[in-house]
């Protein structure tokens, strides 16, 4: 709402606003593209015209919408779903990616993955078993095991201590 807000008080009129994508009616020159940014800044937001830099941004963000909605996690791998989705060979896809975010795919899906489970384990209305299922995991083991690789701590001992162990999805 608030991109919205900001595109028409600039004299745009956006024919779509979603998570990390507008769509505006016409192109934007140089000097009106470096304005817009510097009022979306100011919002805590950013202008991306490269389009690496704008596909790498819809990768994150397909991925972030999946695990944040496990209900609507696709009966597909997520090498299967991104390379559809973005009709390109998933090998350039995770190429792209990790040139570009310095981490793969697959562990950028882990890091979003572990941080769901601690978003789960701190609200304490869903077992680990129920968690492992709901986020497509093989197993409760196979969720610790990573839970540990990535956090250092097992679930059970982050759920004792429930401290501030997240990391806001934007610092991933």
């Amino acid at each position: 709402m608030m991109v919205k807000s900001e595109l028409e008080q600039f004299g745009l009129h956006p024919l779509t606003v979603e998570l990390g994508m507008a769509e505006v009616e016409r192109e934007l020159s140089s000097e009106e593209k470096k304005l817009l940014n510097q009022r979306l800044e100011k919002l805590g937001f950013e202008l991306i015209d490269d389009k690496k830099t704008r596909l790498i941004e819809s990768i994150k963000t397909t991925i972030v919408e999946i695990i944040q909605n496990p209900a609507h996690l696709p009966k597909m791998t997520f090498s299967e779903h991104l390379s559809g989705k973005f009709h390109q060979d998933y090998s350039a896809l995770s190429k792209l990616f990790s040139e570009v975010q310095g981490v793969t795919i697959e562990q950028y899906v882990i890091n979003q993955k572990i941080e769901k489970v601690k978003e789960l384990l701190v609200y304490d209305e869903l077992s680990l078993s129920e968690i492992a299922h709901q986020l497509n995991y093989s197993s409760v083991s196979h969720l610790s095991k990573q839970f540990k690789k990535v956090t250092g701590l097992t679930p059970t001992h982050f759920k004792q201590v429930k401290e501030n162990k997240r990391t806001p999805l934007d610092e991933l």
